[in-house]
């Protein structure tokens, strides 16, 4: 089947964005699948499919800046940054309270520099980090610079934070959510993440997996200049 376009699809927990990807390859029989941008297993939200030609156009679409809301766990941090790791440090803390954390939030906006995880794809002398962080090495990592376009609070039961974040590519939000709790004084670890959009693409767009038809592939005409 030849099929050219753009699949918004709102990606479940516990699957990877590989395992997306080949669900519509098997869905519509077809090898050109790519997307722009991994979600964690563990997050859920907006994963732009790229099909056939489009998927030429997948930096186009990756540099696009993303918007998520995450839950940041405060007393205790993983060795994966988020909910799906083994708890490295865990302490009996006070609530910082609203304003603390309304500071600390604020003190992210802007252009900063990020350390990405070892829990990452980022190669180091040809090999994928975390491929190396499953074999218990750990290797220093540059930091890298990234953008916060905003960053606001959206409900806190603490020990538990929910805010909205968008951010360039590039961001690692379980990086952003241990290093928040680090400001603060306190462990912590991403304990929840969706991706709200991805570009000019929104959550509400999005389609389940076993919503997903052919009608559903959209032109990318306005963006295939380099095809």
């Amino acid at each position: 089947m030849h099929l050219d376009g753009i699949l918004v699809v709102n990606k479940p927990s516990g699957i990877t964005s590989h395992d997306v990807v080949n669900f519509i390859r098997q869905k519509f029989n077809m090898e050109r699948v790519g997307h722009a941008g991994t979600l964690d297993p563990m997050a859920t939200g907006v994963l732009v499919m790229l099909l056939g030609k489009a998927t030429k156009l997948s930096n186009t679409f990756t540099n696009n800046d993303k918007e998520y809301i995450a839950k940041v766990f405060f007393g205790k941090s993983t060795d994966t940054q988020d909910a799906s790791g083994k708890v490295i440090e865990e302490k009996n803390i006070d609530n910082p309270g609203i304003e603390a954390i309304k500071k600390t939030l604020d003190s992210f906006k802007g252009e900063i520099e990020q350390i990405p995880p070892m829990v990452s794809a980022i190669k180091h002398k040809g090999k994928k980090l975390y491929q190396l962080a499953r074999l218990g090495k750990t290797v220093i990592r540059e930091p890298r610079k990234i953008k916060i376009s905003y960053i606001e609070i959206l409900d806190f039961k603490f020990p538990e934070l929910t805010f909205r974040v968008k951010c360039s590519k590039g961001t690692y939000v379980r990086t952003l959510c241990e290093d928040i709790g680090r400001s603060l004084g306190v462990p912590s670890h991403m304990s929840g993440l969706i991706r709200t959009q991805s570009g000019d693409f929104l959550l509400e767009d999005s389609k389940n997996l076993d919503e997903i038809h052919e009608k559903d592939i959209i032109s990318f005409s306005s963006y295939d200049r380099h095809i």
